[in-house]
């Protein structure tokens, strides 16, 4: 870890003990230079080799209306892949929970507090959308498309990140193959707490080992990364070292003080199946 990176995740609320504030502050919310963890990877950051969202989804977002009567919402925050900073999800917590004893005359403003404050932090501007609690639609539980890997029977030995365990197929044939596991598991950057997620992987190319890739993935177990990064080594490991000629890698990760975040890169232009789990 360089300096400057030490120096910006020291500088982090996250791994400290802090207050919560009421009143609406939009200064709570912090910024991660995306390129910190690009470098690590090896990614080049002038010439992304993908695309893509990060998706939150926001759970205990409150106001008080302009009588001071409670307001509740659910939300969706979609920031883009190429906003120059992610936003950190302690952070993101704090700043929500400021608008827990705030005052709005609308709905508007809300939003346009929240759009305005979470652009402003990414760098580029950041799609948000308000729902009702009584809208379920968007949050019913859906199958993953593909195989589920998780069945193999494999023995496992390695927990440390190990992208060496990723192999085509022998005399591999081309295909056009989606899979996915619920066995993603990787540790926060700063408080080893552990983070849990499923992840889809569609590609065309070489068929890819399917022991190696489940293993593969379960080497994370020991590894401390934001949830963003860790969906970018998986997309650029298996880019590399696999090489096909289309790659999405797209995470569902459980909620964490009222937030999930869900990334999805992919190598052209892609719509990400409409994936919500049990497990969020």
């Amino acid at each position: 870890m360089s300096q400057s990176q030490s120096d910006i995740l020291a500088g982090l609320s996250l791994g400290k003990v802090t207050a919560y504030a009421d009143k609406y502050d939009a200064s709570l919310l912090q910024a991660v230079p995306r390129s910190l963890g690009r470098d690590d990877i090896g990614i080049n950051t002038t010439v992304l080799p993908f695309i893509g969202q990060d998706i939150w989804h926001g759970y205990e977002l409150s106001w008080l209306n302009a009588k001071g009567k409670p307001m509740v919402a659910l939300a969706t925050f979609v920031v883009p892949y190429d906003s120059e900073n992610l936003i950190e999800s302690k952070s993101f917590k704090l700043y929500l929970n400021s608008f827990n004893q705030s005052r709005f005359t609308d709905l508007s403003k809300v939003y346009k507090h929240l759009h305005t404050d979470l652009s402003a932090c990414a760098g580029k501007p950041v799609k948000v959308s308000l729902h009702n609690v009584n809208e379920i639609m968007a949050f019913q539980p859906t199958w993953i498309p593909g195989r589920c890997i998780d069945e193999l029977d494999i023995e496992v030995n390695q927990y440390q990140y190990d992208a060496s365990l990723l192999q085509v197929q022998p005399d591999a044939d081309v295909v056009d193959e989606r899979v996915h596991s619920h066995l993603l598991k990787s540790n926060c950057l700063i408080t080893s707490q552990p983070d849990w997620a499923s992840v889809y992987i569609h590609y065309r190319g070489k068929a890819i080992d399917h022991e190696g890739l489940l293993r593969y993935l379960i080497s994370f177990r020991g590894h401390n990364e934001f949830h963003e990064q860790c969906v970018e080594r998986i997309f650029s490991d298996i880019w590399t070292r696999c090489q096909p000629s289309f790659l999405a890698v797209y995470a569902r990760y459980t909620r964490r003080g009222g937030l999930d975040i869900n990334p999805w890169r992919a190598s052209a232009p892609y719509t990400p199946p409409a994936i919500r789990l049990s497990r969020q």
